[in-house]
C-alpha cells in the first residue's frame, strides 16, 4: 500500500478530468469551485492511503441500476419460497432470472464458488452452496444476492422465513434487521467505521445476542470486494473516517447463541459452532455529507 509522505500533495491539474464527472477539462468546467476541488483531492487521498475508490455521480447511478435488479431478484425469490423447496432451486431462479435480465451474478466461479448465490438456512451463517437440502416449515433462510450490471456491482441479501416461523426465528430475525439499522444510523461524513461495528454489537448484545467477527462488510461498486472492511463490531471514533463518495456494505451476521463459528469440509459454508440460529441483512450504502443513501433500498 503507497504511504503518503508528509509533504505530498493530491491537487487537481488544470487540464485532468473534471471531479464532478462531467467528462470536461477541469479548466473548462469547475476550476475555482471549492466543492469539486476537495472531492477530488479527497478521491485521490483515499485511494493512495487507503485503496478506497469513491464513487461520482456516473458510478453511482450504475450501482443503484445493479442494485434494483439484486432487489427484483429477492423480491422474486420471497414469492416462490416454500416448505419442500430445496435449496438449489433458489439458485436456479436466481441464476436464470439475472441473465434474463442482462446481468452476470457474481458469486458464480467467485474463488471457486460453484453456484450463483449464498443459501445459508438457520444454523449457516453465511456463503450456504445450493444443493438438495430440503426447506422445512419453521426454517429461516438468508439469501445473498450480488448482480453485476453494465461493469457496476451491487449486493444484498435478507433472511426469510420458510412458513409459519417459531419464537425463537422470529427474535433472531428481528435483531438482525436492527442491528443492520443501527449500523446504517452511524453512516454519515465524519463519523469513522468504527462508530458502525460499535451500534451493531451494542444493540445485538443487549438483546444477548452475538456478533460474528470473521465475516465483515466491505467496499463494493467496481468489483465484488473492494476496501475498506467494514466489521459489524468495534469501538467509537475508531477506523477510517467516512467521506462522501464512500460505498459500501453493512451486513450484521447475528447468532443467537455464541458468536463462534466453523467451515465446514466443502471450505465455504460457515455455521454457528452451537448449532443455534442466525440470521443477516445486508444493503448496499452511499456516504453522503448529510449521510447515506442505500442503493439496495427495502424496508427493515
Amino acid at each position: 500500500m503507497y504511504k503518503i509522505q508528509k509533504n505530498s500533495t493530491c491537487k487537481t491539474g488544470r487540464n485532468d478530468p473534471c471531479p464532478c464527472g462531467s467528462g470536461l477539462k477541469y479548466k473548462k468546467c469547475c476550476l475555482g469551485k471549492d466543492g469539486a476541488t476537495k472531492f477530488y483531492n479527497t478521491k485521490k487521498l483515499y485511494s493512495q492511503k487507503y485503496g478506497i475508490r469513491l464513487k461520482q455521480n456516473a458510478d453511482i447511478e450504475g450501482i443503484k441500476k445493479a442494485g434494483r435488479l439484486a432487489l427484483k431478484t429477492l423480491d422474486l425469490v420471497e414469492s416462490k419460497i416454500r416448505p419442500g423447496m430445496i435449496t438449489d432451486e433458489i439458485n436456479t431462479l436466481v441464476h436464470e432470472f439475472t441473465i434474463k435480465n442482462g446481468a452476470v451474478p457474481a458469486c458464480l466461479n467467485y474463488r471457486g464458488f460453484p453456484k450463483s448465490v449464498c443459501v445459508s438456512v438457520n444454523e449457516v451463517i453465511c456463503h450456504g452452496i445450493p444443493g438438495k437440502r430440503v426447506l422445512k416449515d419453521g426454517d429461516i433462510v438468508n439469501v445473498d444476492v450480488t448482480s453485476i450490471l453494465d461493469g457496476y456491482y451491487a449486493d444484498t441479501s435478507k433472511t426469510f422465513f420458510v412458513g409459519t416461523p417459531g419464537s425463537e426465528a422470529k427474535k433472531i430475525v428481528k435483531v438482525a434487521s436492527e442491528s443492520l439499522i443501527a449500523g446504517m444510523s452511524m453512516v454519515r461524513a465524519g463519523n469513522t467505521i468504527g462508530d458502525i461495528g460499535w451500534a451493531i454489537q451494542r444493540h445485538a448484545e443487549e438483546k444477548g445476542c452475538s456478533v460474528v467477527r470473521e465475516f465483515v462488510g466491505h467496499g463494493v461498486g467496481f468489483d465484488f470486494h473492494e476496501p475498506p472492511h467494514i466489521p459489524h463490531y468495534g469501538q467509537r471514533g475508531e477506523g477510517i473516517k467516512l467521506v462522501s463518495g464512500m460505498v459500501f456494505t453493512i451486513e450484521p451476521m447475528i447468532n443467537q447463541g455464541k458468536r463462534h463459528l466453523s467451515i465446514l469440509e466443502d471450505q465455504w459454508t460457515a455455521v454457528t459452532k452451537d448449532g443455534l440460529l442466525t440470521a443477516q441483512f445486508e444493503q448496499t450504502l452511499l456516504v453522503t455529507d448529510n449521510g447515506f443513501e442505500s442503493l439496495t433500498p427495502f424496508d427493515l
